[in-house]
């Protein structure tokens, strides 16, 4: 996909100054990414970098709310990462649908908006417009490994390299 200003996802990312890290894998039994048919969902993406989170603890004891937000951007790359594995690449996402975030909270910590912020303006400066997308921002009381945020997100992605084949025809495949 390439955005108004002619420049790729790739491009915008780059130009950033990032690039997709290897997808993480999985620390128990689920996929980082399911593809069904035009859209792809992500599993819940930590702040891992280099193979390591990169923080832990509550946002708002031992987490600040500005660094948990660039915690979030890491977990929006990640995700982006998971995505493009099964989509066919980066530029095979053709839209971001949904994002929802979780938010490890301290008690009467209240800005799970602004930290899931950082994934969203992420996913808005790589896609643009397509980038936009509906969003939930959820305070929670403990996230695996004890990771201050975990994003996941939902991506539209093009009937390119990686799209499944046409589904059945009614009544294929059933007795006569």
């Amino acid at each position: 996909m390439t955005a108004p200003d002619g420049r790729s996802p790739e491009q915008r990312l780059a130009a950033l100054g990032l690039s997709l890290p290897p997808v993480t894998q999985p620390v128990a039994a689920y996929l980082p990414a399911v593809r069904s048919g035009r859209l792809v969902y992500t599993a819940g993406q930590i702040p891992v970098a280099e193979g390591t989170l990169v923080a832990a603890g509550k946002v708002g004891a031992e987490v600040g709310e500005h660094e948990a937000a660039a915690l979030a951007r890491t977990c929006a790359l990640n995700a982006l990462a998971a995505a493009a594995s099964v989509a066919g690449g980066l530029s095979a996402i053709t839209r971001i649908v949904k994002v929802t975030g979780y938010v490890a909270s301290a008690p009467g910590f209240t800005g799970q908006a602004q930290v899931v912020n950082g994934a969203s303006e992420l996913l808005i400066e790589v896609f643009g417009e397509a980038g936009r997308h509906a969003r939930s921002a959820v305070g929670t009381a403990a996230l695996p490994l004890d990771a201050p945020v975990e994003i996941e997100l939902i991506a539209e992605v093009s009937d390119g390299p990686g799209a499944p084949g046409p589904a059945p025809a009614a009544g294929a495949g059933r007795p006569a």
